[in-house]
Formats: structure tokens, C-alpha cells, sequence
């Protein structure tokens, strides 16, 4: 997943509102009426929140009848999980030399004054 797509999935992710909607998703497939029941906010409101998550992947829309059903797309969690996991592994190696890094200074400090630590 490269730089533009994560930025676009951490942005739609950002949002309590969206997080919100995305946990009623979770749950199974939903009408757009029925995720904008518990906002106080208008179906305009709704809908660009949606078009958000469809466009970074998290969500899909279909068309059935005269409903609007939604339901997560797990492919656009798993990018992020990937990422997620490639940038850990970066991150563990950096804490594993900073924490040698910080064990000879304290051995070196604690034989400058003729103890071990």
C-alpha cells in the first residue's frame, strides 16, 4: 500500500463519526438510512461520510431496489493491517537499538565509577 492510499484510509479512519459507522458495519450489511439513524446530522451529511470510506476502500455500496446497502470491504483493513504490520517490524528494530544503545551508556557510566550495573 503506498504513501497516497494510506494517507487516504488513516483520514477516512480519523473521524468519530466514520468510526461509528464502520462498528455498525462490523455488525453486517447496512441501508444508508439505517447508519444515519443515530447522527443528528443530515442524509447530504451521511452520504459524504460514506463516500469517504468507499473511497479509501473500507466500505462498498450497492444498489438494491430503492435502498443503498453498505458493507465493509475487509481487502482495504487488510492494506492497513499490512502497512501497519511492515512499519512495526521498522519500529521494533529502532526500540531494540535504542535499548542497547541505552545499555552501554549505563554500563559505561557505572564503570567510570568502578561499578557494574
Amino acid at each position: 500500500m503506498g504513501l497516497p492510499e494510506v494517507s487516504t484510509t488513516f483520514a477516512a479512519l480519523g473521524d468519530p463519526t466514520r468510526l461509528t459507522i464502520l462498528s455498525r458495519l462490523a455488525q453486517g450489511e447496512a441501508t444508508v438510512t439505517e447508519l444515519a439513524q443515530p447522527f443528528d446530522m443530515s442524509m447530504p451529511a451521511i452520504t459524504k461520510h460514506l463516500k469517504v470510506l468507499e473511497n479509501a476502500g473500507l466500505i462498498s455500496r450497492a444498489r438494491k431496489a430503492q435502498t443503498r446497502p453498505c458493507r465493509i470491504e475487509p481487502q482495504g483493513f487488510k492494506q492497513v493491517a499490512d502497512w501497519v504490520d511492515e512499519h512495526r517490524r521498522i519500529w521494533e528494530a529502532s526500540f531494540d537499538r535504542l535499548d542497547q544503545y541505552l545499555k552501554r551508556i549505563q554500563h559505561k557510566k557505572g564503570s567510570k565509577h568502578g561499578r557494574a550495573r
